[in-house]
């Protein structure tokens, strides 16, 4: 548990709100175990679950080869539970077994939850499903870009819709939007600045993925090089899910060279020291 989340627990005690918080706790809670057995379902190490200020994240081991689908229905396993635990207080109720204000509470914060983590902002679900969509047809180098400034520029929109009463005379700022807004856009700068860094890893672990092609009598997909190319630049053409063969073509149009992408990455690497 983050110690400010431990904080606002005590805090809520104070203030007669700790049924309501302890109760987005363990939905939270679920929300992220739903996560974390869809990794290990599906041979992913989770490293552990934490309770943040503003929710909580499962903590998977991540070396890079994570595929598009796993990382979509490991980003949907979470909305889900939301949605079972709507459907089984639903079904509580219709039993008679549950009702009052307490049930209208579980349910519309369970779907709150729901949406709230749908939306295509990193580092929500709906942000990570909707890069792993991305990748699968633009280089990843490009996908990390582009979906990680929308993310900005959607974060920005966030906080400036929860200060747009300011501007209308209301005065009434909408301060949950508000935090929400500057805990994600914080995210994705931070995000956003180590790129690099896991574009990195992307191509330390392709080695896996050539082994998997090889296995799968997959065809490589071709990359056209001019031989003055920067290799940094080729490998910025690498798609996530696709084994390259680069072909190296003089200025009369002729292949004078084909080399496999390991060749590509490990004179990267020479060069970068």
């Amino acid at each position: 548990m983050h110690p400010v989340f431990v904080l606002l627990m005590m805090l809520s005690v104070a203030t007669g709100q700790f049924v309501e918080l302890i109760t987005l706790f363990v939905i939270v809670f679920i929300h992220e175990l739903g996560h974390a057995t869809a990794a290990a379902l599906l041979g992913i190490q989770v490293k552990s679950i934490q309770m943040l200020p503003f929710g909580g994240v499962a903590v998977i081991e991540d070396r890079g080869d994570l595929t598009a689908g796993k990382e979509i229905l490991i980003s949907l396993a979470g909305p889900l539970q939301n949605v079972l635990m709507i459907g089984a207080a639903a079904a509580m109720q219709s039993l008679g077994w549950w009702d009052g204000e307490f049930l209208t509470y579980f349910i519309q914060a369970n779907t709150i939850i729901a949406l709230f983590n749908l939306l295509p902002i990193l580092p929500l679900d709906g942000g990570k499903i909707a890069q792993a969509l991305v990748s699968l047809f633009l280089p990843y180098h490009k996908t990390l870009i582009i979906t990680y400034r929308i993310s900005i520029v959607a974060s920005m929109f966030m906080i400036g819709i929860a200060l747009f009463p300011l501007f209308i005379d209301q005065g009434k700022i909408e301060l949950n939007i508000l935090l929400m807004g500057c805990f994600l856009l914080y995210s994705g700068i931070v995000d956003y600045r180590n790129i690099p860094y896991r574009f990195v890893r992307f191509l330390v672990n392709r080695d896996k993925l050539f082994t998997y092609h090889v296995s799968a009598g997959s065809l490589a997909q071709p990359i056209i090089s001019m031989p003055a190319k920067p290799l940094d630049a080729i490998l910025r053409l690498f798609k996530r899910e696709k084994y390259h063969m680069v072909y190296v073509m003089n200025a009369q149009g002729k292949i004078i060279g084909v080399l496999p992408e390991q060749r590509i990455i490990e004179s990267y690497f020479e060069k970068k020291g």
